[in-house]
């Protein structure tokens, strides 16, 4: 599990958070998610904060559900929650229940370090003491095709959250500081029961972060966050595919004070081209030849992302036939993909009195029907 357990894996039921079933494909996980995220995404909704909540939330269930090792452990923590764990069960103790009923009390750090060891990740009270990161956020934006396959800067503007200037992200007045919370003693967290036994949740006075505010700053409420428009160039690199994830380390939500803000994902949609497909690192062009060229051969200049180059089409091409233009394909690293030209023989729908007697001579030449073999 690489120390990826965290306490909202009891609390929350990510799979209803994304609206599929627990035994979804994650092809249908991947589109549940793009679905609800271009609907609640910021650029769609801005200022919307309830619009703004979901999105989180729905990033935070991706985050699990679309990473099978992720999703194969939060699966077991689930089970285990809901089945309960009994006095033997390693990290639990003794303890009161709800109503006073005697129970087991469950430390969230004890199962961190059970479950660590048991999926091969690190402790959960190493992660405990960590002040939690920001929130991760994702954009969309379009290019062209020759901008994707040359690279190019893409000016990016977001609707966000940054550190308020006037207080350094404390959400306290100048002049004062946040003092530890007097309900969680600086924990952050509170032992909460959850049936037969008890777990450690967010303090929910101090939403965690072990600190309350006496007074709030005048310029961002307390929240040590203001809303701005963040401007910024995302360097798109050579080649870059359709759909294809960029990962801005740190240009996500700013995390509580003292903590690292999270990433942004930058997802680019490529417009197609006029004349040029592409299948991965090779492209595709149709060239469209005369049936004099395609039957007597010829060199013909086809266009490239580089420029023209001459091909030479051998005498007696069929319709449909392919050939490869080193080289000429997509960049990548280490050299590019290439070129796949395929012809196509137009046949003409219109012909003048000449070329049509040509033609009928032509047929009356034919030494062979090309129907022989089937013994018409």
């Amino acid at each position: 599990m690489n120390g990826e357990f965290r306490r909202e894996w009891l609390e929350k039921d990510y799979y209803k958070v994304l609206g599929v079933a627990k035994n979804a494909s994650q092809a249908d996980v991947k589109k549940a998610y793009r679905k609800l995220a271009q609907k609640y995404h910021p650029d769609a909704k801005p200022g919307d904060k309830e619009a703004e909540e979901r999105f989180k939330e729905i990033s935070s269930a991706n985050d699990v559900l679309g990473d099978v090792e992720k999703r194969k452990a939060y699966d077991q923590v689930r089970d285990m929650g809901a089945g309960g764990f009994g006095p033997g069960f390693p990290g639990a103790r003794p303890g009161s229940g709800p109503g006073g009923q005697q129970g087991v009390q469950f430390d969230v750090g004890d199962l961190g370090d059970l479950l660590g060891g048991m999926f091969g990740g690190g402790g959960g009270r190493r992660g405990r003491s960590r002040a939690s990161r920001g929130a991760d956020l994702e954009t969309h934006i379009a290019i062209d095709f020759v901008e994707a396959m040359r690279g190019t800067t893409f000016p990016l503007s977001l609707q966000g959250h940054v550190r308020c200037a006037i207080c350094r992200g404390s959400g306290a007045e100048p002049g004062t500081s946040p003092i530890t919370c007097a309900q969680c003693g600086g924990a952050g967290q509170v032992a909460v029961g959850q049936g037969f036994f008890s777990i450690e949740q967010a303090c929910p006075r101090c939403s965690g972060s072990g600190r309350t505010v006496e007074k709030p700053c005048k310029s961002c409420g307390g929240a040590g966050l203001k809303s701005k428009v963040r401007s910024f160039s995302v360097k798109i690199p050579a080649g870059v595919k359709n759909g294809s994830r960029i990962k801005l380390g740190g240009r996500g939500e700013p995390g509580p004070a003292g903590a690292q803000a999270g990433d942004l994902y930058v997802v680019v949609k490529v417009r197609p081209h006029a004349l040029f497909g592409r299948k991965g690192d090779d492209l595709s062009l149709e060239l469209p030849l005369t049936f004099s060229e395609a039957a007597l051969g010829a060199k013909v200049r086809v266009p490239t992302l580089d420029g023209p180059v001459t091909l030479r089409i051998p005498s007696g091409t069929a319709n449909g036939r392919t050939f490869r233009v080193r080289g000429k394909g997509a960049p990548k690293k280490g050299g590019g993909g290439d070129l796949m030209v395929t012809v196509r023989v137009e046949v003409p729908t219109k012909l003048s009195k000449e070329e049509k007697e040509l033609v009928e001579k032509l047929h009356e030449l034919g030494k062979e029907s090309p129907r022989a073999h089937m013994g018409t």
